[in-house]
């Protein structure tokens, strides 16, 4: 059903304007990560979007439903990594083995997941696991399989990856 009202929100934002996407992860040892992305109208209908067709992007991670830390792109560096996949279709963000790259997703964090800056916070879906950065550090205990999806929606999410219900 999620999926669905996803696609005809995205249908519609073609149209009109850009659509936001809401997204969560979870990830081992109650580790978890909630998101928010707006695309641009234009890119909803390309087989794939990137970075470069997203106007705002931001993460917050956490661990038993406490904060460990954010990251955005209005607020990153240029060293910051930044790589984003992403089916509109499909509503999925894609995994190194569906576009045959070593890293997917490097979101503040490269494929060590080791460069999220100290203080910091920083997801990577790379071809060994999806895991944090955390002040420069990889949480290897964050980790799950390259492929595991995660949850993407057209109403936010909380940290622990339930969906908001709408208030009339």
């Amino acid at each position: 059903m999620i999926r669905g009202l996803t696609t005809a929100l995205a249908l519609f934002a073609t149209n009109a304007q850009a659509a936001d996407f809401y997204f969560c992860w979870k990830g081992a040892n109650d580790y978890t990560m909630t998101g928010q992305m707006t695309i641009e109208p234009s890119a909803l209908n390309k087989p794939v979007v990137t970075e470069a067709d997203v106007t705002r992007f931001k993460i917050a991670g956490y661990q038993e439903g406490t904060l460990l830390g954010k990251w955005d792109m209005a607020t990153r560096d240029a060293n910051d990594s930044w790589t984003l996949f992403f089916n509109p279709a499909r509503n999925a963000f894609m995994t190194p083995g569906e576009i045959g790259l070593g890293v997917s997703q490097a979101w503040n964090a490269n494929g060590n997941a080791d460069d999220c800056g100290n203080p910091g916070f920083g997801f990577n879906l790379g071809n060994f696991a999806q895991d944090f950065c955390l002040n420069g550090v990889w949480i290897e205990e964050s980790g799950m399989p390259p492929e595991t999806p995660f949850l993407v929606s057209p109403i936010p999410v909380d940290p622990l990856c339930r969906v908001y219900a709408p208030v009339s």
